[in-house]
């Protein structure tokens, strides 16, 4: 089997609640989604999804995963897309940097990989565990009331792990975090996640002031020496989530105890291939893990419900279905929340089909 095309559609996903907000006055009204096929000799293709949270976010946008493309896409023309490693080797040899260009190819690869196996991708990830995972949501920066009823109403939907967006005033944060929690009720986590969105004093001050509440700090400060500062001065479990971008930083920080848990995003590291690396890492470190990507549709969506499934549970702190949060759907079969859970497809590969009159034609191919 050997790459013979690569196609990249363009998808706009407007969100159901119109507009998603966090720290810094930061929002999004509809992401610029990239499908990529990833097309075979043998007739065969593999998709992929890559969703930059806008370019103000990390490191990526939605033009440059296009982009890119054209530029690493002539280079894996004839390869095996099974061979994962090997792959990956070549990407990273013809493109220095760059993880989220060539995220969606890697994605697409592993959904080769399950086709011609039979297999699940989960399986391939290392086995599937139990019948679904758990889901969090994601509350967007509004008042302290505005997002308690949210938290309210998602836990009617059965969601039971809530990621607060706070990071900015922390005179307001304080009181969103406390109108939330006294949303909650027994069994429920809640994430105050900021985003990078305070400053050093700024975050101690917010969390010394909520010391009362079982609430977990995400990613308070924009630097990794910022956030271990806070680390150090504050009661609560500690998340870090942007400055967690390669084993390097991971196993950093790791030594100097920084975190709790870490959130760890598909398209951020480069694919399944390396997240897989990341993730196993952590399970022999015995870290909690957030799994996700930034943004995506369905097939985003099924790329992350293989990944959470194939995790020990007792690892997997959270993970989440941002195909619920769009009103676009892009493939058939992709993974549906049911009572705040999800489950990874039991057919081959990532088992979804894209819909053609969604994608529509490629905006280009390479080979």
């Amino acid at each position: 089997m050997k790459i013979r095309r690569i196609l990249a559609h363009r998808v706009e996903l407007p969100l159901h609640e119109t507009t998603y907000n966090w720290s810094g006055g930061k929002s999004v009204t509809v992401f610029d989604s990239t499908i990529i096929g990833v097309e075979t000799d043998t007739g065969h293709i593999g998709y992929g999804e890559v969703c930059p949270l806008g370019p103000f976010y990390l490191p990526a946008y939605a033009d440059g995963v296009r982009a890119g493309l054209r530029e690493l896409g002539p280079h894996l023309i004839g390869e095996d897309p099974r061979q994962l490693v090997r792959l990956n080797r070549r990407m990273d040899a013809v493109l220095k940097g760059h993880p989220y260009v060539k995220s969606g190819i890697d994605i697409a690869c592993w959904d080769l990989l399950g086709q011609s196996s039979g297999l699940p991708v989960c399986e391939l990830l290392g086995g599937r565990y139990g019948e679904d995972v758990h889901l969090y949501r994601a509350i967007s920066q509004d008042s302290p009331e505005a997002m308690a009823d949210s938290v309210a109403g998602y836990r009617a939907e059965g969601y039971r792990r809530f990621q607060l967006k706070v990071g900015g005033d922390p005179d307001v944060d304080i009181a969103r975090i406390r109108a939330v929690a006294a949303k909650l009720q027994p069994g429920d986590r809640l994430v105050a996640d900021a985003n990078t969105g305070w400053i050093q004093h700024e975050a101690i001050r917010v969390a010394n002031a909520v010391r009362d509440i079982d609430v977990y700090i995400e990613q308070p400060c924009l630097t990794y020496e910022e956030c271990l500062a806070v680390r150090r001065q504050i009661p609560q479990p500690f998340v870090l989530d942007e400055t967690i971008d390669d084993l390097g930083i991971l196993l950093r920080a790791r030594s100097d105890l920084a975190m709790d848990v870490v959130n760890l995003k598909i398209s951020k590291l480069g694919g399944l291939t390396k997240i897989r690396q990341a993730r196993d890492l952590c399970v022999s470190l015995g870290i909690g893990m957030t799994l996700e990507d930034s943004w995506g549709g369905d097939i985003a969506t099924a790329a992350i419900a293989h990944l959470a499934q194939s995790t020990p549970p007792e690892f997997l702190f959270s993970t989440t279905d941002f195909n619920s949060y769009v009103t676009v759907s892009t493939a058939e079969g992709a993974p549906e929340r049911v009572d705040g859970r999800m489950a990874a497809s039991t057919a081959p590969g990532l088992g979804i089909h894209p819909r053609p009159e969604v994608l529509g034609a490629p905006v280009f191919t390479v080979g």
